[in-house]
């Protein structure tokens, strides 16, 4: 395998993961959230901000993988 091939396999593979395992965090977190709000609507302005919080994170996940996509696919 020549290293333009592998450089594209690498990419791929790290914006695969950096799709697919945010997503799940986000749906798995508004999941849990709306659970808990339901569990104990007065909680809910606390447990809002906490899943947008998370959310963010989850989100800068995905941001980061794009960003080593583009330098593999730019830089190196």
């Amino acid at each position: 395998m020549d290293p333009e091939t592998a450089k594209l396999f690498a990419i791929a593979i790290i914006m695969g993961a950096g799709a697919i395992f945010p997503a799940l965090a986000i749906g798995w977190i508004g999941s849990k959230g709306a659970d808990a709000i339901g569990r104990n609507p007065e909680a809910a302005p606390k447990v809002q901000t906490a899943m947008i919080l998370a959310i963010a994170f989850a989100e800068a996940i995905a941001i980061y993988c794009l960003v080593v996509a583009l330098i593999l696919k730019f830089v190196v």
